[in-house]
């Protein structure tokens, strides 16, 4: 039995108040009949509109006042990931305490529809309390029952539990750490999971409806105990052999002696000795160490103990001073003083370093302004690479008016590319009914600030600019009316067309040619006059994305695709990490021919994305027969190896290799050949980044996304330029494990947004990034590593079965 058996704390002595996390809702809802023409209203009628209500009950009697989650509109799956705050404390708590939940539709028009509730104690059989992930079944049509004992019990009755629920528990104890982590063995487990869940998921034909709740986790265990009760008195002792539980009350509470051993250690008074300090090799290589660890990994005790002794000799080590800021007992004064002051004196970091220092992590506003100023050293083209981020780091600040939102504002006065980007993405997330009064102080700030700038060498002012990017948001709205109607229309996607052309002639006639130029959403540097009718088109599709030309103002023109119903957040930010990384190669020499298309969220459901003249392999496979004879039409040479040019063909194998490389870190899912798109000049590219960070709806995905008529193209696997393939992919990965750091900590900058894959579980998202760097491993390891890695995702047979089912499905539909 080890030493964590016997440390708790008394829920009597916390004095905080009870926290939990409500995280999603699992399962089909139930879909309304109309009571008047018996026909079934589908999404096309309404969306349902979800939210959930928690109460505490204490003994059978409510027990302060219930609380509400925001509304929920974006599913399913229906995502929450959001934290509920009672008032009542676990000090309050007794044994029968009590939460229950129930979930409503607002959508239903005439009050509100009860879609079910369940009710679940704090407290277990052996008056622990429950931590972690708990999946509550409900209770269709019910509402949540608090008294007790409870009529909507959300733990499934004995009798029909399975394996699949005895396995759920068991997950929820590895995700606490009670169960020691064996990195083949999870995969392995994960995979066989997901097959028992779809096999109970056929089986009970989806009729349950799951809640996952997260309750809040203690260092220790929580048992149960009243105020005022004598925990000493204990049950006599028999003469038995069984086994006397007895709690001690001693652990796990404040003890004198370490405190003391600890602030002798980190004393002040030792500045002068510390200062002389040197590390033996032995230290040193701890210290060494700990600097490659990556932002995601937390220090130990004596990790931190180590940094905090050598900080002095550490201060030419510029790698070193996040590590040292996530060693300070920021709760102590004078030691908080001490470590600013050092700060200052540090080695300049990086801008990378620089951004970790603006994640949750970091409360205090002397250490988060000295990374504003050291983001200040960026150029503007840096920072549009890191703006996404950085405006999402907003959530972490102290204040609404913070140094990182005035930065922002005052960086954007000077480059109208950045302030277009700027707005838009502020504009995202005024919705947010948790920060929406940060962002609208930051979209006022940027607004009057632009206002008051005096005329430009064009005579331009700062009004005018304003209104340049101002009538964007309203051109989005008419796009979406448009859009609406052209859905309405019945038939044919040509009579949509036809419709489509109709409205921007006739009604919307307005939208041919502006009064005033507006800045392309997409690239603000270009300004846009009207739209084109007769260029303009819609794709055959369920959403129906409007396919738009409009005229710029040196006469040219430039194609946008418009969609509505479809959250383009998650596309945004994958190719906002394929611009990055692509950026990152080049500063290596490294070209892949990559195709960062642009893509701009403009809400929740809807946006723009950049019109890229492509066909999807499907469709050219289906018309050639082949990549190469596709490539042979456009650049043919009769002398060059299969018939296509020489540039052609080194095109076609570069950006494969680094959308391999790409997908696979990034762990985009679902890739079909409908979605892997090809220019003419053998430019390949991916679009729909629907699954990201390890997602996938397909069982058994491989690696990476390399179908066997790609290697066709590069002559085979035994070819010479399928081994070059394979020598940019390795060259391109180790180039990117060196920028991990980078990019782990855009990602964790992220984690409070609201995109569904990233708000399902922010957590185990990074770590599952983290673990795509394998940074166990040097350069050479991982060449091959990742050499094996392109051998199984070619012989993968299961994913080819998979395709060859989803071209019949494409056939039939």
């Amino acid at each position: 039995m080890g030493a964590s058996e016997f440390r708790f704390f008394l829920s009597c002595d916390l004095n905080s108040p009870v926290t939990f996390r409500i995280e999603k809702l699992d399962g089909t809802l139930p879909v309304e009949k109309s009571t008047d023409s018996g026909v079934i209203s589908g999404a096309e009628d309404k969306r349902p509109e979800l939210y959930v209500e928690c109460a505490l009950y204490i003994d059978g009697a409510p027990f302060g006042l219930p609380m509400r989650t925001r509304l929920n509109t974006t599913g399913p799956p229906y995502c929450w990931n959001e934290l509920i705050t009672l008032s009542s404390k676990y000090r309050d708590l007794t044994a029968h305490s009590q939460l229950a939940i129930t979930v409503w539709d607002v959508s239903c028009g005439k009050g509100e529809g009860l879609i079910g509730g369940a009710t679940i104690l704090l407290f277990n059989s052996k008056m622990q309390m429950k931590s972690g992930k708990q999946k509550l079944r409900l209770w269709k049509g019910k509402e949540a029952d608090g008294s007790f004992p409870t009529s909507t019990p959300g733990k499934a009755p004995r009798h029909e539990r399975g394996e699949l629920e005895r396995l759920e528990k068991l997950m929820n104890k590895f995700e606490r750490g009670q169960i020691q982590s064996i990195d083949w063995l999870d995969r392995l487990l994960l995979k066989s999971l997901d097959k028992i869940k779809e096999q109970e998921s056929s089986k009970h034909g989806n009729s349950y409806l799951y809640l996952v709740v997260d309750f809040c986790s203690f260092e220790h265990r929580v048992v149960f105990q009243e105020s005022g009760a004598n925990l000493l008195i204990t049950s006599p002792i028999g003469s038995t052999n069984e086994f006397v539980t007895v709690w001690d009350t001693e652990l796990g509470k404040f003890n004198p002696s370490e405190h003391k051993q600890l602030k002798l250690a980190r004393s002040l008074d030792r500045g002068i000795i510390d200062r002389d300090l040197k590390p033996s090799n032995t230290e040193r290589k701890s210290i060494q160490r700990v600097l490659k660890y990556p932002p995601t990994r937390t220090l130990s005790g004596d990790e931190r103990q180590l940094l905090w002794k050598f900080r002095f000799s550490l201060m030419s080590e510029k790698r070193a001073l996040t590590k040292f800021l996530r060693c300070v007992e920021w709760s102590d004064v004078q030691e908080a003083k001490q470590a600013i002051q050092l700060m200052y004196k540090w080695e300049t970091i990086d801008v990378c370093d620089a951004l970790e220092l603006l994640s949750p992590l970091f409360e205090s506003e002397e250490v988060r302004a000295y990374a504003v100023s050291v983001l200040e050293r960026a150029d503007d083209e840096e920072l549009q690479c890191y703006l996404l981020q950085l405006v999402q780091a907003l959530r972490f600040e102290r204040s609404d008016r913070s140094r990182l939102s005035q930065f922002l504002v005052q960086r954007a006065l000077q480059n109208i590319q950045l302030a277009s980007f700027f707005r838009w993405y502020v504009a995202v997330e005024l919705t947010d009914h948790v920060y929406n009064k940060r962002y609208f102080s930051t979209y006022d700030l940027l607004e009057q600030s632009m206002k008051k700038l005096p005329p430009d060498v064009n005579g331009e002012d700062g009004n005018k600019l304003w209104q340049s990017l101002v009538g964007q948001t309203g051109l989005t709205a008419q796009l979406v009316s448009i859009t609406r109607e052209v859905r309405n229309v019945r038939g044919n996607t040509q009579k949509k067309i036809e419709k489509l052309r109709q409205l921007l002639s006739g009604l919307l006639s307005e939208l041919t040619y502006f009064e005033e130029p507006i800045r392309s959403p997409l690239t603000p540097s270009v300004l846009i006059k009207g739209i084109v009718p007769g260029e303009s088109t819609l794709f055959k599709s369920q959403l129906n994305p409007l396919m738009l030309a409009f005229r710029t103002e040196d006469e040219g023109s430039c194609k946008v695709i418009f969609k509505k119903g479809d959250d383009l957040r998650q596309d945004q930010l994958v190719v906002q990490m394929v611009w990055l990384m692509d950026r990152l190669l080049k500063l290596e020499n490294l070209d892949l021919c990559l195709t960062p298309y642009k893509v701009l969220a403009t809400g929740h459901d809807e946006g723009m994305l950049e019109f890229i003249p492509s066909r999807s392999l499907a469709q050219i496979l289906s018309e050639h027969r082949s990549i190469t004879s596709y490539l042979q039409k456009f650049h043919p040479d009769e002398h060059a190896p299969f018939g296509i040019t020489a540039t052609c063909l080194e095109t076609f194998i570069k950006s494969c290799a680094g959308y391999s490389v790409i997908t696979y870190i990034l762990g985009i899912g679902d890739r079909h050949l409908d979605n892997l798109l090809l220019t003419d000049d053998g430019r390949l590219f991916h679009v729909d980044f629907a699954f990201i960070l390890g997602r996938d709806p397909k069982p058994f995905p491989p690696p990476m996304k390399l179908c066997k008529e790609m290697v066709e193209a590069m002559g085979g696997a035994e070819s010479q330029y399928y081994t070059r393939f394979k020598s940019y992919c390795c060259e391109a990965y180790n180039i990117l494990r060196k920028s991990s750091n980078l990019i782990l900590n855009l990602f964790y900058l992220m984690a409070g947004s609201t995109i569904p894959d990233i708000a399902s579980d922010p957590e185990k998202g990074i770590l599952k990034l983290q673990e795509k760097f394998r940074l166990d491993m040097d350069d050479e390891a991982c060449i091959h590593f990742f050499q094996d890695l392109i051998n199984e995702s070619v012989s993968a047979l299961f994913p080819q079965m998979v395709e060859t089912i989803h071209r019949w499905a494409q056939y039939w539909r």
